[in-house]
């Protein structure tokens, strides 16, 4: 069997290709498979070649040949980056802001002057990119030129951006020009005070990783076979939320993954929250939560929900609550774990979205009681989108979705009961997402139809 595209989502817990066709004249998803990832293996390579298997066994074929093979990966702890900048509430946020929506994994963050520990660190995580930024065009220049002195001390074979004062980029050049650093300038991420500019730091990102994506065993392996695109899979989700938002309008994400939970919005604050909002926001954010697993961290999950609550919800005694926790599979099977991992999800949903969004507080001054804003306002929001493993196969995956404005306590910026439910039915959102780096149209269209919009 012949087929023009093959992609493939290497991800913690479980491996997924993608078969698409026709692509030029009638785009079609035709078929999907995947097997668990083999990073233990010391291998990914063979988690992928067994997910093809899968998929030729769905589509009924022996052999399976493919134009192109485009990938996005989050195995091996995906995109890690640390972000190194000057004031925590300003450039620093930025910087992350910047990161996260990339995909990035951020591991270990700092603000002002790097220290020793700091080093030992950095040393120790040894991240796939380093990104410095710190002080706004015209204005402090002396942190960035330390922190970038150190780092480039440190020598270290590891990409850098720098995404700081403009001032600096000329001494910031000078300091990595004879060191082992690919050095990457962009535009300052925070250029004036309450201003974010961190677009052009997330392409570079994903461009930089693409360019460097060796770093899970036999990565190596998967980069030969590719012949298009690899992003980091919570930047696919993100290109395609976006892609998403131009047609239909303000919404958000959420991917219920095996190790974590990844919510992404594009929206902007209403009339209302912006009026007394303390600090700006990005149009398209995303949050990682990286205890709110079903999988790898579900004994986190169960630790916050509580195992008197489990056993109430899911009607069964503390024995078989301790089987199902001791026995927990990457994908569930019975009806029992199937039921468990739909509690998981929708725990790790709404806490991940809470935690996505902004609040309103109660503040008092001299001239009262005043309402403030901190935080992204989800209020405006149409449209509730799940995709992932758990939100795309679970029984009860829109019920779940539909609790998210039912848990406001009425000073979380969420939607409100109004907001639309969509489900990636054909699980394919990251798929579509590095797919839209060279077919826009065709990845926009393939996705309306997995979630069942007809235009």
């Amino acid at each position: 069997m012949k087929i023009n595209l093959l992609v493939a989502e290497i991800g913690s817990t479980t491996t997924v290709v993608n078969a698409f066709d026709d692509i030029a004249t009638d785009p079609k998803f035709i078929g999907q498979g995947q097997g668990a990832t083999s990073v233990l293996e010391g291998d990914v390579n063979i988690g992928l070649q067994n997910a093809i298997e899968d998929l030729k066994k769905q589509l009924g074929t022996d052999t399976l040949e493919y134009d192109d093979l485009i990938a996005t990966s989050s195995a091996a702890g995906g995109l890690r980056m640390s972000v190194h900048g000057l004031v925590y509430d300003m450039t620093v946020r930025a910087a992350k802001e910047a990161a996260l929506g990339a995909g990035a994994n951020i591991k270990y963050v700092t603000a002002g002057k790097l220290r020793k520990s700091d080093l030992r660190k950095l040393e120790e995580i040894n991240p796939n990119i380093i990104l410095i930024a710190g002080g706004v065009d015209y204005g402090e220049r002396e942190t960035a030129l330390y922190n970038s002195e150190l780092i480039a001390g440190l020598g270290l074979s590891i990409p850098v951006i720098y995404a700081g004062n403009i001032e600096n980029i000329e001494d910031v050049k000078d300091i990595f020009k004879d060191t082992k650093h690919e050095l990457y300038i962009v535009e300052n991420v925070y250029p004036n005070i309450d201003e974010l500019n961190i677009e052009p730091t997330r392409k570079v990102i994903q461009s930089v990783f693409e360019k460097h994506i060796v770093h899970a065993p036999g990565m190596e392996q998967i980069r030969e076979l590719v012949t298009g695109n690899i992003m980091p899979t919570p930047g696919a989700v993100m290109q395609a939320s976006q892609l998403l938002y131009d047609k239909i309008g303000d919404l958000i994400t959420v991917d219920v993954g095996g190790a974590t939970t990844d919510v992404h919005s594009v929206t902007e604050d209403s009339e209302e929250i912006s009026r007394i909002i303390l600090s700006p926001e990005p149009k398209a954010k995303r949050t990682v939560e990286g205890d709110l697993g079903v999988y790898v961290n579900m004994k986190n999950i169960v630790e916050m929900v509580g195992e008197e609550k489990l056993i109430d919800e899911l009607q069964i005694d503390i024995e078989t609550l301790h089987k199902l926790i001791e026995n927990h599979k990457p994908i569930p099977e019975t009806t029992l774990e199937k039921r468990f991992v739909e509690v998981l999800a929708e725990h790790a949903t709404i806490t991940g979205v809470k935690r996505h969004g902004g609040k309103l507080k109660q503040i008092y001054g001299p001239s009262g009681k005043k309402t403030i804003a901190q935080g992204k306002d989800l209020t405006g929001v149409k449209y509730l989108i799940g995709t992932g493993g758990a939100l795309t196969r679970l029984d009860a995956r829109m019920d779940i979705l539909r609790k998210i404005p039912l848990s406001n306590n009425g000073m979380d910026l969420l939607p409100n009961n109004e907001v639309k439910i969509l489900i990636d039915n054909h699980y394919i959102m990251a798929s579509l997402g590095v797919m839209s780096k060279k077919y826009p149209e065709v990845a926009l269209d393939l996705l309306l139809k997995s979630f069942g919009i007809n235009e």
